[in-house]
Order: C-alpha cells, then structure tokens, then sequence
C-alpha cells in the first residue's frame, strides 16, 4: 500500500489523540506553560533532525518568514486554544467537534485564496460533513442551561477561533510554502508556535508542571507521536493534494475522538453523535473522491 493511501488514516488516528493528551494532561500542567516546553524541544528536534540529514533550510528571508507564521497559525493559535479551552472544562469530543468546521472554511475560502474548484459531490460531501456535525452536537449544545452556557462561553468561542487559525495556516501553508524540506519548516514552525504560547503562558498561568509520570508520558507522545509523526503527514498531506481535499481529513478526527473520549475518560456517546458520525464519514468519502471537473 503506498504512503498517499496509507497516509490519512495514520493521520486521523494520531491527530484524533491530540484531544485526549489536551484532556490527559490538564491536570498535571498549565495547557500553554505545556505547549511551550512541546513546542522548543519539537523545534530542537526537527532542527538536529535537518542538521543531520543536511536538509536544505529557507533561501530567503521571506521563506523563513513564511514558515514561522504559518506555525503561528498551526500551531500557537490553533493549539494554544484548543488546549486552553479543554483545560477551562470543555469537553474533548465537543472540542473535536469544533475542529471539523474547519474543512466548511477552508472549502469556502479555498477557491478565492489559492484558485481551487471542488466538484458538485464535493460540494455535497462539505454539506452533508457540515450536518452531520449538527445532528451529533445540537444536543449537546440545547442541553446546557443559561448558567452553563454563560461560563462555557468564552472557552467555546477560543476553540471558534482556533480552528479558524488552522483553517488560515492550511491555506497559508499551500499558498506560500511549496517548496523547501518538511523537516527544516516544521521546526521553524514550531518556532512560531512558541511565539504565540510562551508570552500568554508567562502573561495569564503560573507555569505550573507537575513533574511525574503522567507528565512525561503526554509530553513523550505530545512531542514524538503528535508533533514529529503527525505534523510530517499533515504537512505531506497538504502538500501533495488539494488544501480542500487535505483539510476534509478532519472530518473523521471527531469520531474518532468521540470514541477514545467514551473509553478513556467516559464522556457520553450518543445516538445522535453516532448518527452524525455516519453522516459525516459519507460526507468525508464524497469530498476526498477524485472527480475529474471540466473546465
């Protein structure tokens, strides 16, 4: 089986995790004070990684530049909020939820940004992955009170926000990073990322890290198994296919978190989040089929 078909679901199957590492280590450190020590040694180990292997770095000023915003983007925006905003009490599987806006976006500013066309059953696949999203989170959403929406208001518009970065990084990262090796990229952007946690971590946490093994363990599968393995096929993934087709990937992540939020942490699985997550998958198949569309 080659990489471009085994690829995405490796991708899926890692990224989903990231939502369960947010939740698993919420109580052991601050989510940003977390995310900065993440993020500098992802950079230090991309850059030795690019060292070693003599991996071509940007020519340019602007290539350097354009790394590190997009993992501004990638990274310090996108999960700079979704860590915070699970780590202020919202739920995994909901968070998971809020990701998959992201291909609405990205398929609705794609052919403005970056020139590309999706085709009728692609058009269809971004409707139907966007209700069947509805159907799994409405309930969730009519069930709080007043009071609860109120306190979980503003972590849920953070996580609005977050996937909107990521929605800007996918497109910044097709329109200007063609060009240059993964491994010397991904560790500027991780730069990036920590441009954006480091000073909100020293502004509003006390840097709070419980130093044990619950610690070490996400921070050795945040690092090795989310920031090397994942981002590699995310940035390959972006590369190599269509920003709308890459980003439609996310689809599947909510179930699959959902799922690992059921077993791990005994959040609730619904009927609806099971009738939506079917919904979204037909959804996921007919915006990732490869249409031939006239121009």
């Amino acid at each position: 089986m080659s990489l471009d078909r085994l690829a995405p679901a490796v991708f899926v199957l890692l990224w989903s995790t990231g939502w369960i590492v947010a939740k698993y280590a919420s109580p052991h450190a601050d989510p940003l004070t977390f995310l900065s020590l993440r993020f500098t040694i992802a950079a230090v180990l991309f850059a030795v990684l690019a060292m070693v292997s003599r991996a071509a770095w940007p020519r340019t000023r602007a290539g350097w530049m354009h790394a590190v915003v997009s993992g501004v983007f990638l990274h310090g925006l996108y999960l700079g909020g979704v860590w915070w905003a699970i780590a202020q009490g919202v739920p995994s599987s909901v968070s998971g939820l809020i990701a998959a806006l992201q291909p609405l976006m990205t398929a609705i500013a794609a052919p403005y940004i970056v020139g590309e066309r999706l085709s009728g059953p692609q058009k269809l696949g971004v409707v139907l992955g966007f209700a069947g999203l509805a159907v799994a989170i409405l309930p969730r959403v009519l069930a709080l009170d007043a009071a609860m929406m109120q306190v979980a208001l503003v972590p849920l518009l953070v996580n609005v926000v977050a996937m909107a970065s990521v929605t800007s990084g996918t497109l910044y990262q097709k329109r200007h990073l063609q060009e240059g090796d993964l491994r010397a990229i991904a560790s500027l952007q991780y730069v990036g990322g920590c441009l954006v946690v480091m000073p909100l971590a020293l502004l509003i946490e006390p840097l709070r890290i419980d130093w044990n093994l619950e610690f070490a363990l996400a921070m050795a599968w945040s690092v090795l198994g989310l920031s090397l393995v994942s981002i590699m096929l995310l940035l390959y993934l972006i590369r190599r296919g269509q920003v709308s087709r890459a980003a439609s990937l996310t689809y599947l992540v909510p179930p699959a978190v959902a799922i690992e939020s059921w077993f791990l942490f005994g959040e609730e699985l619904t009927v609806p989040m099971i009738l939506g997550t079917v919904i979204v998958v037909i959804g996921v198949w007919l915006t990732n089929r490869k249409t031939r569309i006239i121009a």
